[in-house]
């Protein structure tokens, strides 16, 4: 027997930190089943401590998928984990997580991948480079750039550049990497979201855009050119403008999404206007993946005060995207 029924794979994340609360405080029946990666005693443990039902049943491959279904794939941990506490010796069961789930999207076992907060600085203690991710998923998909994008009501923000020091933005803004980064941003506009003519705004990289050359020439030399020969291929794009005065509600009304240059350009607006509210997406990708907007936070580890709101709408994001 089969079912028409799809699979989303939840990876639970840090073990120390939230990640393992917010998949055991989701309540709502998702019309998909929910096949989530941790481990079992854990879940068991941190369920106790949040006085919770503890009823998810052991994922079964075999088993026809289930709408509203919430299932646990048991994923050993190395070291025991205590609550809030990080432990460098777990950072390889995260990383188990995170190839398991790729790899079961790429397999088509799972239609899309959720993931939860994970500490890059736990991973890379244990001696395991690790920039994030986005990076990860990238390696995994064979995928040259992927694109960071956050997204809360009324706004997307996509990223040119992602986890890379500010004195080496400049130099990764290519003519090359911005056509790549705003063709895969066009292109999953109307592919993944449903938006038939997409309007991009496009970022300056230095104050003011550069004020015609006087506070840099990287709009003048890379920047400019380059959209204009994306106009000319069909791209709405307006730009480049200054991000101070970019972020206003008449702007972006007619905006379908922003480009931003680097990291803290764009986030630190979108994190005010919807923090808690907001899904990570990575475009550009052969699988769909979502993240939640939030960090670790292990001292709410245990608690029961962590907020699962950016963890339903990441799930409810990779589901709308699956249609």
């Amino acid at each position: 027997m089969t079912s028409n029924v799809k699979r989303i794979v939840l990876s639970s994340g840090e073990p120390a930190g939230i990640g393992p609360d917010l998949c055991l405080q989701l309540s709502k029946h998702y019309p998909v089943e929910i096949v989530t990666l941790g481990n079992r005693a854990l879940f068991q443990r941190r369920a106790n401590e949040l006085q919770l039902d503890f009823d998810l049943v052991d994922y079964d491959p075999a088993r026809p998928a289930h709408a509203g279904r919430h299932c646990l794939l048991d994923i050993p941990l190395e070291h025991h984990c205590k609550t809030g506490e990080l432990e460098s010796h777990n950072a390889q069961h995260v990383l188990t997580m995170l190839q398991r789930a790729t790899q079961g999207c790429l397999d088509k076992e799972f239609s899309a991948m959720v993931t939860a907060p994970i500490h890059k600085g736990n991973i890379n203690n244990a001696g395991i480079p690790f920039t994030g991710h986005t990076e990860f998923l990238a390696k995994m998909c064979n995928t040259k750039t992927p694109v960071m994008m956050l997204a809360t009501k009324g706004l997307r923000v996509a990223l040119a550049t992602t986890h890379i020091p500010l004195h080496k933005v400049s130099e990764n803004i290519t003519a090359e990497k911005l056509e790549t980064v705003l063709t895969i941003l066009y292109q999953d506009l109307k592919n993944k979201f449903g938006i038939s003519a997409p309007r991009i705004l496009v970022c300056g990289l230095n104050p003011h855009a550069g004020e015609d050359g006087h506070l840099g020439t990287e709009e003048i030399s890379v920047i400019i050119p380059l959209l204009e020969k994306l106009r000319q291929q069909g791209m709405d794009l307006i730009g480049p403008l200054p991000a101070d005065t970019l972020f206003v509600p008449t702007k972006l009304a007619d905006a379908d999404a922003v480009l931003a240059m680097y990291h803290d350009q764009g986030l630190p607006v979108l994190k005010h206007m919807g923090f808690g509210n907001a899904v990570n997406i990575t475009l550009g990708l052969p699988i769909i993946r979502t993240s939640v907007d939030h960090g670790t936070a292990l001292d709410l580890a245990g608690t029961g005060k962590a907020d699962p709101g950016s963890l339903d709408i990441a799930i409810d994001t990779a589901i709308d995207m699956m249609h």
